[in-house]
């Protein structure tokens, strides 16, 4: 795979003044499309042009974005989550008109000048990832849990030894079966993801969100991002609908289209910071 389109923040810079904020790369970009597009100042996002290729930016004050500031600010969750939302909405704007390497979040460079070096110097690379996300779209599916479509036969046993003894055996076959109905899940999660990368162009199977994340009832068991032709999209709709169909202990859940924040990597082979989680 591919890298994103920046690097680190600005190092050792001032905190008067203001860098640049790296958004994404792309072929071109329509300066229409970007005067409605606020950046991170709350001002219209711009260009930069080098070596064939467009980056598109915002203005970023040092006070808030430089590296000091970020390195605090980053541990803000509230500041956090209006900076990935501003970032993200530039994305995927620009995700929508075509292929886009989005940036990793909070990068911030010094000025344009640095921008252009970084388009120069890692052109071929863009390049390549550019023309591989071309008429393609990344989508999630979820995968959780559903308890009812587990058998529980195990709790109608009886047996001698007295209430005491009728209560132990009722809440070890609950246990029993709650963790049958999870390994079966996690199966029916597997024999899913199998079958959607298939289909896919490429395939990443993330870490599932905890439920105070995915706000879900019951335990998530896949988080799979499926990089898809467009003109193949209702196909893997359908494949989704089958699978659910196949397997009733999963409630599966397309999410997307998202820009392709799960299949732009790192120079180091580390996965892009995802700015927002399909949801």
């Amino acid at each position: 795979m591919s890298t994103t389109a920046g690097t680190a923040p600005v190092a050792g810079a001032p905190t008067a003044g203001s860098g640049v904020w790296l958004h994404g790369v792309v072929v071109d970009a329509d300066p229409a499309t970007l005067t409605g597009i606020a950046g991170m100042d709350g001002r219209p996002t711009r260009v930069v042009r080098a070596a064939g290729l467009t980056a598109v930016v915002s203005a970023a004050p040092l006070a808030e974005y430089g590296e000091e500031a970020l390195r605090r600010n980053l541990e803000d969750l509230a500041w956090l989550e209006r900076a990935a939302r501003t970032h993200h909405t530039v994305v995927d704007v620009l995700s929508r008109s075509g292929a886009v390497v989005p940036a990793r979040l909070a990068t911030v460079h010094r000025d344009d000048g640095r921008v252009a070096r970084v388009l120069t110097e890692r052109r071929a690379e863009l390049v390549a990832t550019l023309a591989r996300l071309t008429d393609r779209e990344e989508w999630g599916v979820k995968g959780y849990v559903v308890p009812g479509a587990v058998p529980r036969g195990a709790e109608a046993s009886v047996g001698g030894g007295g209430a005491g003894a009728a209560y132990l055996r009722r809440r070890r076959a609950q246990l029993t079966a709650r963790e049958e109905g999870q390994r079966i899940a996690a199966d029916a999660a597997a024999a899913a993801h199998t079958a959607l990368a298939g289909y896919a162009v490429a395939a990443r199977r993330h870490a599932p969100q905890d439920r105070r994340l995915s706000g879900a009832a019951t335990a998530m068991v896949l988080n799979g991002a499926y990089l898809v032709d467009q003109a193949a999209v209702a196909g893997f709709s359908a494949l989704v609908g089958a699978l659910a169909d196949r397997h009733p202990e999963l409630r599966l859940e397309l999410t997307g289209p998202w820009p392709p924040y799960s299949f732009v990597m790192e120079p180091a082979g580390e996965p892009a910071h995802q700015v927002r989680e399909p949801a």
